[in-house]
């Protein structure tokens, strides 16, 4: 009878251990909650990486956030220990200097697009200028360039206008933004006369007209992008960068005026 009540005892044990272990590798098995990337990037990928982000949640189920601002000042975050698992910049030298720091993971560096600048006037502009040279009309009262200081744009529009000579001349002209994006809307607004400004915007923009810049005036803007040191989204985040320069990327940032890694340049 006591030899009974032990094996009735041991099978009731076994019974719960099994159910409990049971309970354990369903829950192991059960869908992990979704993850969502936090991703600094330069502004003039604002369209492009909006686009991009949603059709990378619709394959991958990974949400995608967006911190859009000057690549110097979003590097400068990320030197400083910001909460970004993706950093894509519009020149690669910033990433680089991250990398010479260890705040990106140096496997991950790759370019993705080379970006160009535009000369942007307000369609409804009565000033037909086709080229930079003509910034120095007198009926062009202002002019807005990205801050040179710190935003990649700025400084291919000031190396533009050094090249053909006229960078000294136009310096009471010249309003800076703080990026691209907002160099963009001081043209949209009338604030200014002309703009100097990336293609990727100009193109989706209903409002103006633009001429792209002659890219032997400035040093190409080669866009690289890199996983962030620390991220614990690290395999996610190189799944997006992947996405970027993979068959459903590539067709679209060249929608966006983008010269892809192996193509040549926008004539």
């Amino acid at each position: 009878m006591r030899k009974r009540r032990w094996f009735l005892g041991l099978s009731l044990m076994t019974l719960l251990v099994a159910c409990g272990l049971s309970v354990v590798n369903q829950k192991s098995l059960s869908p992990s909650p979704g993850v969502t990337l936090t991703v600094g990037a330069a502004s003039d990928l604002q369209f492009a990486f909006e686009e991009m982000g949603k059709q990378f949640e619709q394959e991958t189920n990974t949400k995608v956030v967006f911190n859009f601002g000057s690549t110097g000042q979003l590097a400068q975050q990320i030197a400083q220990g910001a909460p970004m698992d993706l950093f894509a910049a519009a020149n690669k030298a910033f990433v680089e200097d991250l990398d010479r720091k260890g705040r990106v993971i140096s496997d991950t560096k790759q370019i993705y697009g080379r970006g160009r600048i535009v000369l942007w006037v307000r369609q409804d502009s009565p000033l037909p200028i086709k080229q930079i040279q003509e910034l120095t009309n007198p009926a062009i009262k202002r002019i807005a360039i990205a801050n040179p200081e710190h935003a990649p744009y700025g400084i291919a529009a000031k190396q533009a206008l050094e090249s053909v000579g006229i960078w000294d001349e136009l310096q009471p002209k010249l309003i800076l933004g703080k990026n691209v994006s907002q160099t963009l809307q001081y043209g949209q607004t009338g604030n200014v006369d002309a703009a100097i400004v990336a293609l990727s915007l100009a193109v989706v923009t209903p409002n103006g007209r633009y001429e792209i810049i002659a890219d032997n005036l400035h040093q190409p803007l080669d866009q690289m992008l890199a996983v962030v040191e620390g991220t614990p989204h690290a395999k996610q985040a190189r799944q997006f960068a992947e996405f970027i320069n993979g068959e459903i990327g590539r067709p679209l940032m060249g929608n966006y005026g983008f010269i892809l890694p192996g193509e040549e340049p926008i004539q």
